[in-house]
């Protein structure tokens, strides 16, 4: 099994963010609001190259909040969290 995934071109890598299930004051949230379409960046490939071979670097960087398609990007599951590789 891998221990880390490091992504490649112009890949990123998203750990979805768990939205809490109750509020600061003790207030239950209803699970309609347990599927959120964000993530924080945990890995960003190193970019890619055009068609003169120059490098074109991925403006993101580790820690950015994104949001994520609905349908897009590849889910993987390493351990007990949930990421996403996603193209830029």
């Amino acid at each position: 099994m891998a221990k880390r995934l490091i992504p490649s071109f112009n890949r990123i890598l998203v750990e979805k963010i768990v939205p809490p299930s109750k509020t600061n004051a003790g207030i239950l949230l209803p699970e309609k609001t347990t599927k959120l379409n964000s993530g924080r960046v945990v890995a960003v490939g190193p970019g890619s190259r055009d068609r003169d071979g120059k490098h074109i670097p991925i403006a993101l960087k580790e820690g950015d909040v994104v949001l994520l398609p609905e349908y897009g990007g590849t889910e993987v599951k390493l351990g007990d969290k949930e990421y996403v590789n996603a193209i830029r």
